[in-house]
């Protein structure tokens, strides 16, 4: 009896359906120079900071800022040229009061030092330095962890690796990385009129043509095909290939035998071959029309009409996304966006800059702007959404100025950004919604930057820790400063304990923060100014030296590496654990993660800065149930230094 098609599908909603399939779960492990397309199966953390210790950024002489404050043209500073130190090759010595150390691009940051003078702004006679310009601390230097912390996440489950994430599994080290198995795909051609190209061509008789192209886009698209040969118009043969095809591969697809011929056994055997069995019997679209769609064993089985226009129409419009996506490959090109300079955009003069952009929605615009970090970064391009071309002659791009982004291949504007102060509790965070299928692009630049990010529209979140030392009141009192009113939110986040970071075991026995102002044998290392943790230091030392009957400056000279910054809590850390310092300030989490001790002096409030124009929007919505979520508050309150009190995640200002 002939079988008649059943109702037909619009070709929208049979996309629909086979993009609703997951890829196929298995993994393996492969080594990065291999890796470039698949699709990673796990979280990639880095295990060491990059770059791994305070560097050179240029060839000059790292010295003490200090020594160099009150110089100028008329004024040199001289200097004791003590050594040198090149890329590879530290210096071992101490850099003291009046000296220096010669260093190249590269080159680790002597001890003692904060601060690194260009070349061209000195001279030098023998042993003797003429410094010409002064510095500020951490003027020319790479801190350590300043691309990369350790303990932060660099790649996420689901990532595609281009050739950008592939520089970042070197950076941090990485030989190998697990990804998804690609998709093993069965081809089949069926009909008795069919031979193998090379077969003499008796009457009656064609060629197979639809196994080999669609054997070819397969691998063209990202997949692993087989050819398994021609089937007749049989159904017990058909029947057994398709069950052994269905215990090797993680999909099968089939041409011919899908049209309403007498001699057509395919529906009926995709029907018994299931639950669910037929999915789909027919499109609403030409040509392509008899196409079958079925699924057994949780796999799906495709059969494509027997025409090579029909077949090929059908597997370059469903098919060839579908394992595309499965095999991490791009399913269109990159394209090009209009959007706004949501800020002045400056370009070298002279020459044509491909300037790397990112892009965030502001309601139904496009915003963009410069990423935060330079050429030196690893992480530039792996930020950056596209780039922006400006001529040679064209030096400024005007804030609120249209301009056009071309796209990375591959790349999705985020669903959401996300900036401010990093934290391993906000990584947790943005980890959920990253598995709820959300683009989250995450820059962290620290709490005054994630204020800053708010102001501008650069972002929907910022985690900000910043503590007004006249109300001792963390995050409150800039929303007024910034005049977020009716432009932002504030929202509880959690606490975080800040405090000492110290070699293992304590060796100089420090106790607290007056050990810094009572001896010389110790070396400290700060953060950056700005950051929410030198702001608690400077309001712990004003009431320390308010006790022992000193000035705030007088404390400030009295220790050793005050004006020594770091840009991140791993970078002190990192100090630490190098014996380039032997005491810094940071969050216990820091510590933790290099396995150093910590005693504790405050504990801070790490909270949620939410952009008033994102509220209601998917990703943000769910970023706000996520802190309600019980599981992912337990499993941010294990995290060593943080603690979630019940009032995550209420509204503290509006």
């Amino acid at each position: 009896m002939r079988k008649v098609f059943r109702e037909l599908k619009e070709f929208e909603e049979v996309l629909d359906l086979l993009i609703s399939y997951s890829k196929p779960e298995a993994v393996e492990e492969v080594p990065i120079d291999q890796a470039l397309g698949r699709i990673v199966a796990e979280d990639v953390v880095s295990d060491v900071d990059v770059p791994g210790f305070d560097r050179a950024a240029v060839d000059g002489y790292a010295l003490r800022a200090e020594d160099t404050f009150w110089v100028d043209e008329d004024r040199p500073a001289e200097l004791r040229i003590i050594g040198r130190a090149a890329a590879g090759h530290p210096f071992s010595g101490v850099v003291e009061e009046g000296e220096a150390v010669e260093v190249a691009t590269g080159a680790p940051i002597p001890k003692g030092a904060n601060a690194v003078v260009m070349e061209e702004h000195t001279v030098r006679k023998g042993d003797s330095l003429l410094v010409f310009r002064a510095v500020s601390p951490g003027e020319h230097i790479h801190g350590a962890g300043s691309d990369i912390r350790r303990g932060e996440t660099v790649i996420y489950s689901d990532t595609v690796l281009s050739a950008r994430e592939i520089g970042v599994l070197a950076a941090v080290g990485r030989t190998k990385v697990k990804v998804y198995s690609l998709p093993k795909v069965g081809v089949f051609s069926t009909g008795d009129e069919l031979i193998q190209p090379g077969e003499p061509l008796d009457f009656g008789k064609i060629y197979d043509v639809n196994s080999f192209t669609v054997y070819s886009s397969i691998i063209e698209d990202g997949g692993i095909p087989e050819r398994l040969g021609i089937l007749p118009d049989d159904y017990d043969a058909i029947k057994r290939a398709l069950e052994d095809a269905l215990d090797r591969f993680d999909m099968v697809i089939l041409s011919g035998s899908t049209s309403v011929g007498a001699g057509d056994v395919m529906y009926r055997i995709l029907e018994e071959l299931g639950p669910p069995g037929v999915l789909v019997h027919g499109i609403a679209i030409h040509p392509g029309k008899p196409t079958v769609i079925a699924e057994s064993r949780g796999k799906l089985i495709i059969g494509l009409p027997g025409y090579p226009t029909s077949a090929m129409t059908i597997y370059q419009s469903l098919i060839s996304p579908l394992i595309r996506r499965w095999s991490g490959r791009s399913t269109e090109g990159g394209g090009t966006v209009k959007a706004v300079a949501a800020e002045r955009i400056f370009g070298e003069k002279g020459r044509k800059d491909l300037l790397p952009v990112h892009v965030v929605r502001e309601g139904d615009l496009y915003l963009t702007f410069p990423v935060p970090t330079g050429s030196e970064a690893i992480t530039t391009l792996s930020r950056a959404d596209g780039f922006i071309v400006m001529g040679k002659n064209e030096e400024i791009i005007e804030e609120g100025e249209v301009v056009e982004v071309h796209l990375y291949r591959g790349s999705r504007i985020a669903d959401v950004s996300v900036m401010g102060s990093h934290c391993l509790g906000l990584e947790r965070i943005l980890s959920r919604l990253r598995r709820g299928g959300y683009q989250v692009k995450a820059v962290f630049v620290g709490s005054t930057g994630g204020f800053k990010a708010i102001s501008r529209r650069e972002a929907d979140i910022a985690g900000v820790h910043a503590l007004d030392p006249e109300s001792w009141t963390y995050n409150i009192p800039f929303m007024e400063r910034y005049e977020f009113k009716g432009k932002a939110i504030l929202v509880r986040g959690y606490s975080r304990e800040q405090g000492l970071i110290l070699p293992r075991g304590n060796p100089k026995g420090v106790r607290s923060i007056r050990d810094l102002l009572e001896r010389r044998d110790l070396t400290f290392i700060n953060r950056n100014r700005g950051s929410g943790t030198r702001i608690l230091l400077d309001a712990l030392l004003r009431e320390e030296a308010e006790s022992m009957g000193l000035s705030f400056d007088e404390a400030r000279r009295k220790i050793r590496g005050y004006w020594s910054e770091a840009k991140s809590h791993s970078a002190v850390a990192a100090a630490v654990y190098h014996g380039i310092a032997d005491v810094g300030i940071g969050i216990r989490t820091a510590a933790s993660l290099y396995g150093l001790d910590f005693i504790g002096l405050a504990e801070e409030n790490y909270d949620f800065l939410i952009k008033s124009s994102s509220l209601g929007s998917a990703p943000v919505e769910r970023f706000l149930s996520l802190l309600k979520d019980p599981e992912l508050r337990e499993e941010i309150n294990s995290l060593e230094g943080i603690r979630v009190e019940d009032d995550m995640g209420e509204v503290i200002w509006s």
